[in-house]
């Protein structure tokens, strides 16, 4: 029977070669502020009334549920579980290192595995797509975060909202003091394979330079 060929990287050099570092306050507040705005966006088309007040002589108080204390409850509620959804790309070097799907370094070993290649980085195949060290402490300090600016974000949700977005406001201005380098930060798109040119045909010239 034919054996697999082998694809080894010691787990030693694969620590050395990517590290672990875990996230800045920067990108802590970044993450946070993607999330709580997507939350945001799943509920902004509600039209329900929520009604509110517990006496029995007086009538209850009516609120639309997109202004409501009940949304921004729900929209924190959960919110810092969410990031167990995110891996880590190690491939990049800022900010955008965080983010949702598979990263370029395991997409590549994956495909090796899917060839049939018995590739060994030090850490089992079943828990290659399992949250990493980076964002399993991630989502520690999205709740140490959430906790220390609450009323900051409460007051941004019930007074500024329409004056500065949430990374404007809680982010830059309340948690980062202005120190938000890495908020503006996008994944790079790289530029297509351009693919080759057709060859030319029988009797066709080439240009002025090619001759």
């Amino acid at each position: 029977m034919r054996q697999k060929p082998k694809y080894k990287i010691s787990s030693v050099y694969f620590i050395y070669r990517y590290g672990v570092k875990y996230a800045s306050d920067c990108e802590v507040c970044k993450v946070v502020a993607t999330e709580f705005e997507a939350k945001m966006k799943e509920s902004e088309k509600r039209r329900d009334v929520v009604e509110t007040g517990y006496s029995h002589t007086k009538e209850k108080k009516k609120t639309k549920y997109v202004t409501s204390e009940l949304r921004l409850i729900e929209t924190m509620d959960g919110i810092c579980d969410r990031i167990l959804e995110y891996n880590i790309h190690k491939e990049r070097k800022d900010s955008t290192r965080f983010a949702k799907g598979q990263s370029e370094t395991f997409s590549t070993l994956e495909g090796l595995v899917a060839k049939g290649v018995k590739v060994d980085i030090g850490i089992p195949h079943e828990l290659w797509n399992k949250p990493s060290a980076e964002v399993t402490q991630l989502k520690t300090q999205c709740e140490t975060m959430i906790e220390r600016h609450e009323e900051d974000i409460e007051d941004w949700y019930f007074n500024l909202q329409e004056k500065y977005s949430f990374t404007e406001y809680v982010c830059e201005k309340k948690a980062l003091n202005g120190e938000g380098s890495c908020l503006m930060e996008k994944v790079k798109i790289k530029p297509k394979k351009k693919s080759k040119s057709k060859s030319k045909s029988k009797g066709e010239t080439g240009s002025k330079d090619e001759l």
